[in-house]
């Protein structure tokens, strides 16, 4: 399987990051994608109201994202923002294509490093594996990543690919501990973890102006073992790699972390 990251600097535009969505599936498809994945928010940027931006399910952002991914026959994720029922926002991943139409709500909101996210976003309930062409897909968000317990929920519910795209907040450390977390869930679940971050604004001569978390970059492919196959550096970028399913099995064989643990316990 083929999976491209496309890193990139969202604005506050829905249309606009849209028109550079379809851009980047056409020209991922081109490169022979099967999967496209775009970073959390990749619908407008955090640090501006989210309410007014957001859209449901069947509204015209999520439309032109399927239109996207029918036309160049890949299956895309998209975070984005969908209304939720208390006047807050879910933070949503658009994942459709290739006969899939679904959607993740992200679990565990950025409540933390002085930025409270669920002052305006509502939180998921559910987690959301798909199946591709034989292979599980499993689906996680940003800040869901320093929670263990979800990649490995994933693993055992058929992920042996787990798709993280991300608005990593900035800061002393905070590239050393993303990609920290991205190799170690990879390895917590041993599964590939293919992980796509907003760009860096800065990379882009717009440094951001606000607290919230715009990105920075460091997008990459990790293998079962934890191994780091494919990496971007701080600014746009698009990457392709290759994903083999078989690693994650030769992976669990080597070292079989679920096998081996013991809910009866923990």
């Amino acid at each position: 399987m083929r999976i491209a990251v496309s890193q990139l600097v969202s604005g506050t535009v829905p249309e606009e990051n849209l028109a550079t969505i379809v851009a980047q599936t056409e020209r991922a498809a081109a490169d022979g994608a099967d999967v496209v994945v775009f970073p959390e928010a990749a619908m407008a940027r955090f640090g501006i109201p989210l309410g007014p931006v957001a859209e449901p399910l069947d509204g015209p952002w999520a439309s032109g994202v399927r239109e996207a991914a029918a036309r160049a026959g890949v299956l895309v994720v998209a975070g984005m923002f969908t209304p939720a029922d208390d006047g807050r926002v879910r933070n949503t991943l658009l994942i459709t294509g290739r006969g899939v139409d679904t959607h993740y709500d992200k679990l565990h909101l950025f409540d933390a490093f002085g930025f409270a996210e669920s002052d305006t976003v509502a939180p998921g309930g559910d987690t959301v594996t798909v199946d591709l062409d034989g292979v599980g897909l499993g689906f996680a968000t940003c800040y869901d990543v320093r929670f263990p317990e979800l990649f490995t929920r994933l693993a055992e519910g058929g992920a042996r690919v787990i798709l993280l795209p991300a608005s990593w907040g900035s800061g002393p450390g905070k590239p050393e501990q993303w990609e920290l977390l991205v190799r170690a869930r990879a390895l917590d679940s041993t599964c590939w973890v293919v992980a796509c971050g907003q760009a860096d604004p800065a990379s882009v001569g717009d440094p951001p102006r606000t607290t919230a978390p715009t990105g920075i970059g460091h997008s990459m492919v990790v293998s079962p073992l934890g191994e780091v196959r494919a990496r971007l550096g701080t600014g746009p970028g698009l990457l392709v790699a290759e994903v083999d399913a078989a690693e994650t099995k030769r992976a669990r064989e080597l070292v079989p972390v679920l096998a081996n643990r013991r809910p009866d316990v923990l």
